[in-house]
């Protein structure tokens, strides 16, 4: 029996037709959430695959887990390190002491829960900020709401940085979920990725908030650069005298943002999507194809004012976001391209932007957010060419 029926044998048309039917879109949420979808479809004609939206979007939470648990774990690395040299401050640090637990370091499990107290608050502001928008859209149109938020406010939770102000949060995710997809008719419908759309808007309209070199660490007194932002000053070569060589940016315990910075978490999620053909290869190829091809070319020319030039393809691949991006965003279904060739080029599209955006310019030392949006613009032209080369194709061999 079903939530609906549940509440329905209470009262008759308890959400449907009768007095709380303004209600049905949150019993909707709820009951697709925890029960199997009627709508779901199992013999023939009509079945077409074994797998319904409400199982798709809960593969890509499974898939963010090994990030999640990294990501704590790091960002508390990172915040008991710097304690140990310039002192604790704040309501985390109050509670902390005063339990007794302490700031060691060298302890996974201590660093795993205070970074749980930073992941935490955003994760759960961003689920309240961003349901209330779904619940109302959901209300207005009368349908139902569905499990796509949960993988956008998991995502959007892991690429925004430790020190985010929490109405900065709620503001960006509100701007994501209603600019970037509900406008345009929900889940489905977007022809952006909605966590990258709120990650961006808070981006440019507070880049004091949302980049530097004080907000990847929230200790008072600290200021550390990331990879990205060392190696764009000084040469990836630098890396190493901070500690930060190949093998320690792979495993992700650098500073960067709530979740995306161990390369080996992001593999072992798209890992999971393939195998479970959530995520399209296709995208993956063209996206490591056009990143590796487009930073040798710039290996092999150099240049003598930026050490960007001279950065491998194998460091591009672990700093920053880029690992991030190929496995939970490039491989987004609904904002990429969906024909198999305009999937390759799409990926290729993204690879070549996020070195251009990181070598070229050198203002914005990450380039896998704005690469990753602009691949989504471009995606239903490069479709539309696709196809039209396709018919022309076609046309030539039946003539």
């Amino acid at each position: 029996m079903g939530l609906r029926d549940f509440f329905d044998r209470i009262e008759p048309n308890f959400t449907r037709g009768g007095k709380y039917e303004r209600y049905f879109p949150l019993y909707e949420m709820v009951e697709s959430f925890l029960y199997t979808p009627k709508t779901v479809t199992t013999a023939a004609p009509h079945a077409r695959a074994y797998i319904d939206m409400k199982r798709i979007m809960t593969y890509v939470v499974i898939a963010t887990i090994p990030c999640i648990v990294v990501g704590m774990y790091n960002i508390g690395y990172q915040v008991n390190a710097a304690i140990g040299l310039h002192g604790a401050a704040g309501w985390r640090a109050s509670l902390l002491g005063a339990l007794g637990i302490g700031f060691d370091a060298s302890n996974p499990l201590l660093n795993l829960i205070h970074g749980a107290l930073y992941f935490l608050p955003v994760y759960i502001v961003t689920l309240v900020a961003g349901g209330i928008c779904e619940v109302i859209f959901a209300t207005v149109r009368r349908h139902e709401v569905n499990e796509g938020f949960l993988v956008t406010s998991m995502l959007y939770t892991l690429i925004m940085p430790p020190d985010v102000p929490l109405w900065q949060v709620a503001l960006g995710i509100v701007f994501g979920v209603v600019i970037g997809k509900e406008v345009f008719g929900g889940t489905g419908k977007n022809f952006l990725n909605p966590a990258l759309t709120g990650r961006a808007f808070l981006y440019f309209a507070y880049p004091a908030e949302m980049s530097g070199n004080t907000i990847w660490t929230p200790v008072d007194g600290f200021s550390g650069a990331t990879a990205l932002g060392l190696a764009a000053a000084e040469g990836y070569q630098a890396l190493a005298a901070q500690g930060m060589d190949w093998t320690v940016a792979f495993l992700g315990r650098v500073q960067g943002s709530l979740g995306e910075t161990s390369t080996l978490a992001c593999l072992m999620g798209l890992a999971f999507l393939l195998i479970t053909r959530i995520a399209n290869y296709r995208m993956v190829i063209g996206c490591l194809a056009g990143m590796i091809a487009f930073s040798t070319l710039l290996n092999l020319i150099g240049s003598d004012t930026n050490p960007m030039f001279a950065m491998p393809w194998y460091w591009h691949l672990v700093v920053g976001g880029y690992a991030f991006g190929l496995a939970f965003m490039v491989t987004e279904p609904v904002s990429a391209a969906h024909t198999n060739m305009g999937r390759y080029i799409y990926g290729a599209l993204i690879g070549f932007m996020v070195v251009m955006i990181r070598v070229i310019n050198p203002a914005f030392p990450e380039g896998m957010m704005l690469a990753i949006l602009f691949g989504n613009v471009f995606a239903p032209l490069i479709d539309y060419f696709v196809v039209q080369a396709n018919i022309k194709r076609r046309a030539r061999h039946h003539v």
